[in-house]
């Protein structure tokens, strides 16, 4: 039932339906991991999602501003956000439960190379009708005051082309493999070996 860690590539998801899915996981005991958070959307078009985010953003506290609302612009923060209202984070099984959490813009280095899941309960495409307007969160960020989309563009094609360069090195040991299994010098071998029970 468990793993170790679960790694989900937030492309393609809808961010409420991610966010009640991932807190429902952290309450359970599991370790998540969030990736390419600039990359999940938000139903609603961009203006309209832009007008609720400048609404948000006049809300403060009058006393001490930093006891009340924080006014996150990245999109990994602006999903942690979503995740933690999900939570009963002010008491102590939530303040684990959020301690089992990790988010993150792009795909850094140790999850580059780990397999990574989707949700299907949560994708815009099974969710959401064709003709509905949605926005992506990266771009609400990026208008909002989000600086770092250039910097994590140029971080993604490096990514990418790493991760071309490791899928062909593979499938081609895997067609020398699937070669070498199929010899005539190795039938008489697994031959042997199936009698055996391998």
């Amino acid at each position: 039932m468990f793993h170790k860690e679960v790694v989900i590539d937030g492309k393609g998801h809808l961010a409420g339906r991610l966010a009640s899915y991932v807190a429902k996981l952290l309450l359970s005991g599991q370790r998540v991991v969030v990736v390419r958070c600039e990359k999940i959307m938000l139903s609603g078009s961009l203006f309209r999602n832009r007008v609720k985010f400048m609404e948000y953003l006049g809300k403060y506290f009058h006393s001490n501003p930093r006891r009340f609302f924080h006014h996150f612009r990245a999109p990994s923060m602006m999903f942690h956000k979503a995740v933690r209202g999900m939570v009963p984070r002010k008491d102590v099984r939530g303040e684990c439960a959020l301690d089992r959490f990790k988010v993150f813009d792009g795909i850094p280095s140790p999850y580059d190379s780990k397999k990574r899941q989707v949700v299907p309960d949560a994708l815009k495409i099974v969710r959401l009708k064709p003709f509905r307007p949605f926005c992506v969160l990266g771009e609400l960020a990026s208008q909002v005051g989000w600086k770092r989309d250039g910097i994590l563009k140029k971080y993604e094609e490096k990514r990418q082309k790493k991760a071309e360069k490791y899928h062909e090195l593979k499938s081609k040991k895997d067609a020398l493999m699937t070669k070498a299994r199929s010899s005539e010098g190795l039938k008489a071998v697994n031959d042997a070996l199936a009698k055996l029970g391998y």
